[in-house]
């Protein structure tokens, strides 16, 4: 791999910071969205064999879904900006037993690859550029003619409650409110038709899935008080909410007691899917 700094980086800061909790938090995430990820990537067409470069991999858990997919025969390089983000998918590729499956730091828009990829993949990652398009545009360079790009962004406008839920639907309005101000688009997933159009890509495919949860086990309390305890000390910096009007030590609990108690039906951010294939 070579890797060649740019003198104007795509990215911004990532709202959500590179600290243990963090990752820990994008770890339980990837969990809860595994299943919806991994049909992307199956519908994209990864395969056995390919090689695949994730980027933005964060705490690896779509360098690990790939891998799965590509078996032993393919590999897997996962990289991010953060040290930490590459740390935590080296040492979870290694407790999985998958010497498939490495991990570098870089800039998305700096990374050059001695070798083309077969496919290039990425979740949650392109809002965080300040041009899509173009970062997008830069990435698929380092794929051989023919290869895939699949990618997966939230349409965070999209979650609801039914009836509705004002504690589930305060917080959701926090965390928008937050990437919003913060500069970065909750919808990326609604506007992934147009980026791949605009980076140069033919036949895009798309499709729309989502979490609907409900009932006093579901994980969607903790998932949403999670990312709100993370995003707490930007919410006040910004003006949004204040650390006592949020109440983390009781947010999840009063999600969870207000939902089970009204039968609520918590549907959360659309996730959509984009793919396509590079021309040959």
């Amino acid at each position: 791999m070579r890797y060649t700094p740019s003198a104007a980086q795509g990215g911004r800061a990532y709202v959500l910071g590179h600290s243990d909790a963090e990752l820990e938090r994008l770890a339980r995430q990837g969990a809860f969205y595994a299943d919806l990820t991994e049909d992307v990537l199956r519908r994209a067409g990864l395969q056995p064999g390919m090689r695949v470069l994730d980027v933005g991999c964060g705490a690896g858990d779509v360098s690990l879904l790939a891998a799965a997919l590509v078996g032993a025969e393919g590999t897997v390089l996962g990289i991010d900006r953060s040290l930490q983000a590459v740390d935590t998918t080296q040492r979870r590729a290694a407790a999985a037993g998958l010497s498939n499956v490495r991990a570098a730091v870089a800039e998305l828009d700096a990374f050059v690859a001695d070798e083309p990829f077969d496919a290039l993949v990425g979740r949650f990652v392109l809002m965080y550029q300040r041009d899509a398009a173009a970062t997008l545009r830069s990435l698929v360079r380092q794929l051989r003619p023919g290869g895939i790009v699949a990618f997966q962004e939230m349409d965070m406008h999209a979650g609801r409650a039914v009836p509705e839920s004002p504690e589930f639907q305060r917080c959701a309005a926090w965390i928008i409110a937050t990437f919003e101000r913060a500069g970065f688009d909750p919808d990326t997933g609604s506007k992934l038709y147009a980026t791949f159009r605009r980076a140069g890509l033919p036949d895009v495919r798309l499709v729309a899935a989502g979490r609907a949860e409900g009932g006093p086990d579901s994980p969607a309390y903790a998932y949403m008080a999670g990312v709100a305890r993370i995003l707490l000390p930007t919410m006040e910096r910004l003006g949004i909410a204040t650390a006592s009007e949020v109440d983390l030590d009781t947010l999840e609990e009063r999600m969870r007691a207000e939902a089970t108690a009204g039968d609520h039906c918590l549907i959360l951010p659309t996730l959509v899917g984009a793919w396509a294939r590079v021309c040959g």
